[in-house]
């Protein structure tokens, strides 16, 4: 399936202001990973090694900072290659019940089985419903999204599957914003994103998005970040706020 594909049978609305916040987006931006993915199950195939399961957060979040790194310094890699090359640096020394590299693939190939969060499938249905245009902007790759979508039955309601490999910069560079917004003929005002990361709230903040914290486990949100327009505990808490 192309990843320009759309349900073109659902209409299009009016996008009124809100008095009790930001009013209706044309276009919602979504994270994917940990956003829409459940990656839970990565800790299982940590276990699965023999690494410790705590190591899969650990992990996640090195190379998300690896990323950023190559980013602050004008360089850029794929999500894919960094997340591997972490992952063997990671393991290093540990005793696993395989090959690094084997362990290194086996933990790799976690991502083409995750779910969704349970709350997706209706929100995101809910929200196209709602004549909002639904798009991805992930640090990892368009393919991932894919799989990730059709598994779960909710392909159809993306217009496009974005990633930031094709930005040449990761989020939260502005460029990476600005490349969605300059893909989908949006301006910044008229655009919210969705993600579960502060980090990437601020990002399209400062990029002059409004934006949505989806926070379904209670953290608290860290002060030194730009505060978002919307909290949400949910995909359809937020259909239920923009409506």
């Amino acid at each position: 399936m192309s990843s320009e594909h759309v349900d073109q049978s659902l209409s299009s609305v009016d996008h009124p202001a809100s008095a009790d916040g930001p009013r209706r987006p044309r276009l919602l931006i979504f994270d994917v990973n940990e956003t829409l993915s459940d990656m839970s199950p990565m800790a299982k195939r940590f276990e699965d090694v023999g690494a410790a399961a705590h190591l899969s957060t650990t992990w996640f979040a090195g190379l998300l900072r690896d990323g950023f790194a190559l980013t602050a310094v004008d360089a850029s890699d794929s999500f894919a290659h960094i997340a591997a090359e972490s992952l063997r640096v990671g393991l290093h020394g540990l005793p696993l019940n395989r090959a690094a590299a084997e362990a290194v693939s086996y933990i790799m190939d976690g991502f083409a089985g995750l779910p969704v969060h349970a709350d997706v499938p209706d929100g995101v249905s809910a929200l196209r419903h709602l004549g909002i245009r639904l798009v991805t902007l992930s640090n990892g790759s368009a393919s991932v999204a894919e799989s990730l979508f059709d598994r779960a039955g909710i392909r159809g309601h993306f217009e496009r599957l974005l990633t930031v490999e094709d930005a040449g910069r990761w989020k939260p560079a502005p460029e990476a914003y600005a490349y969605a917004l300059q893909r989908c003929g949006v301006d910044p005002e008229d655009a919210m994103l969705v993600a579960a990361h502060p980090w990437d709230i601020d990002g399209a903040s400062r990029a002059g998005l409004a934006t949505v914290w989806l926070n379904r486990t209670g953290e608290t949100y860290p002060e030194y970040f730009r505060a978002s327009d919307l909290r949400a505990v949910s995909l359809t808490d937020l259909a239920g706020q923009l409506r």
